[in-house]
């Protein structure tokens, strides 16, 4: 990149009370129109505001070379629903070329409703292509955490260098999510997210850290609290603050093993009573993620598989392997069923279209389920993992053809899911030692679970 980021920290202690101790509520100059936005909030209602508004700290995601989004959310009590009053809040935002804030590059004031869960997408344009920014909010005289980000180099810039940093499967409940400590002094474009920000499972007081509630979430306030509990970790909250994210979820932002609208035990989730959960952990997510509001759900639909492009270097096509696949085979000869897909169709052209055209040197996937085959025992019995895309081969079989056409360049696949490190060759036929490379995909370790760093590309 043209210009690195300096390697420090931000965001060192997260929640609100730690910026206060910090002393982040009078630092710097005031925002335009302060006095009138901080009335305006005061008298709002009649009611004041609670204090301690920035306890799941700020981010910033989806780099265009004018800007990016940036997010927080108001929640003084977060495990406990956000603990914020039933009515509107004015918040005020700031861009600025450095740290204290004396060069203001952009400013505004944004509303964060009830509805939303007082979360904010606050869509920045009119920066510099490839430059570093810095961002907070402020409410009632309370100001957040500062964070830091930065734009995309812009359509026609020839780039040697992009680096950038993968992470998935982090389970609050196995494990502290050391790794952001160290990631958030890395020098790094983005974070590509690619799966299971959080994990639906019940609590268990046997593990490092408990989950809140007391079963598995399935209304909107609860997969509220449960985002709210993992944004409350204050090392996530650093690699949050450090850079921008784009995100995608796998299964566990909702249930285990989920395929678009079938559960992973239909037969103790009623179909209604399903999309009601579904519907719920959508809301949840995108309150949740610094996502452009074009993201936004309507019921059980996201439109979350988007593309973002750095220069003439790279391309990235943030896939969604879960809202519109088939349901898993459970054999082999249902594998192979051409109809069966992972992506549905409108996504696979959209992904063949979209790689034909980038223009870019290299062409790279943010997926979440394993593409390269992988047999799990031994001998002559084969055993797959049908959740994975050994389950949709007619479909790989497909992809992996144009991947190997001459009308793409570069694809590299970029996966979470599988806790552990792989990198495989791609070929057309798994089973054919001869079968031509046409790609390849690099698997990255989980978070938690015993993962004690995230894998850099660089």
């Amino acid at each position: 990149m043209s210009e690195q980021f300096p390697r420090r920290r931000f965001l060192a202690t997260g929640g609100a009370a730690s910026a206060l101790a910090a002393g982040h509520v009078l630092l710097g100059p005031a925002l335009p129109g302060q006095d009138g936005a901080v009335a305006a909030v005061r008298s709002y209602g009649g009611v004041p505001l609670p204090r301690g508004l920035f306890t799941l700290g700020v981010a910033s995601g989806d780099p265009s070379p004018d800007g990016f989004v940036l997010w927080t959310r108001l929640a003084p009590r977060p495990v406990d629903g956000g603990g914020m009053p039933d009515r509107p809040v004015p918040v005020a935002w700031q861009v600025a070329e450095d740290e204290r804030f004396h060069r203001i590059r952009a400013s505004g004031t944004e509303t964060a409703r009830p509805a939303q869960g007082h979360a904010l997408h606050v869509e920045v344009g009119g920066l510099h292509p490839d430059r570093e920014y810095f961002y907070r909010f402020r409410v009632d005289g309370e100001l957040s955490p500062t964070g830091r980000s930065r734009t995309a180099p812009s359509p026609g810039a020839v780039k040697r260098r992009l680096k950038f940093a993968l992470a998935s499967c982090q389970n609050w409940q196995d494990g502290y999510f050391t790794a952001y400590h160290h990631l958030a002094q890395e020098d790094l474009a983005f974070v590509a997210f690619l799966g299971d920000y959080i994990y639906e499972s019940v609590p268990r007081t046997t593990t490092v850290r408990t989950h809140e509630g007391t079963d598995e979430p399935y209304t909107l306030a609860d997969y509220r609290n449960r985002h709210a509990q993992y944004k409350t970790d204050p090392d996530l909250q650093a690699a949050h603050a450090a850079f921008p994210w784009l995100t995608t979820w796998d299964d566990h932002e909702l249930d285990n093993n989920w395929a678009d609208e079938i559960p992973q035990d239909p037969d103790q989730q009623p179909h209604t009573a399903f999309l009601a959960r579904r519907a719920a952990a959508f809301q949840a997510y995108y309150e949740h993620m610094p996502l452009r509001r074009s993201t936004c759900p309507r019921g059980i639909d996201m439109r979350l598989h988007r593309r973002l492009a750095f220069g003439r270097l790279a391309t990235v096509h943030v896939l969604d392997t879960r809202q519109y696949r088939s349901d898993q085979p459970a054999t082999l000869a249902e594998a192979e069923d051409p109809t069966r897909t992972m992506t549905g169709a409108a996504q696979e052209k959209w992904l063949v279209d979209g790689m034909s055209r980038s223009g870019t040197r290299w062409n790279l996937l943010a997926n979440q389920v394993m593409w390269a085959s992988n047999d799990r025992m031994a001998g002559p019995e084969q055993v797959y993992d049908f959740d994975n895309w050994d389950g949709y081969r007619a479909q790989r079989r497909r992809l992996l053809d144009f991947f190997g056409s001459g009308r793409t360049a570069n694809p590299v696949v970029l996966t979470g899911d599988r806790h552990a490190t792989w990198v495989c060759d791609l070929k057309p036929d798994f089973a054919d030692p001869a079968s031509r490379v046409v790609g390849a995909e690099i698997t990255k370790k989980s978070i938690s679970y015993g993962s004690c760093r995230s894998w850099l590309w660089g």
